[in-house]
């Protein structure tokens, strides 16, 4: 009874190791995964925003905040777009 041998052949331990890459290679790329979708909101440091991506208003609001236009150009511009609209 149980005299035969239950160790694993070569092909048995290629397939753990196998196995065992691919378990840790799914678990990182979900990782970075996960970091990139959660991160996809925030800019990009220096780099330029796409300006496909913004409205004509956030635009504006931005160049006003940044100060590039004073109250009076915000203003006539806003109504402009406003009209368009």
């Amino acid at each position: 009874m149980y005299w035969y041998d239950h160790g694993m052949n070569g092909w048995g331990s290629a397939l753990m190791g196998l196995n065992m890459l691919l378990f840790w290679g799914v678990l990182v790329a979900g990782g970075i995964l996960l970091y990139r979708w959660l991160r996809r909101d925030e800019p990009s440091g220096e780099s330029t925003p796409r300006l496909a991506t913004f409205t004509a208003r956030r635009l504006l609001a931005e160049r006003y905040a940044r100060g590039e236009i004073d109250d009076e150009e915000y203003q006539r511009r806003l109504s402009t777009l406003g009209r368009q609209s």
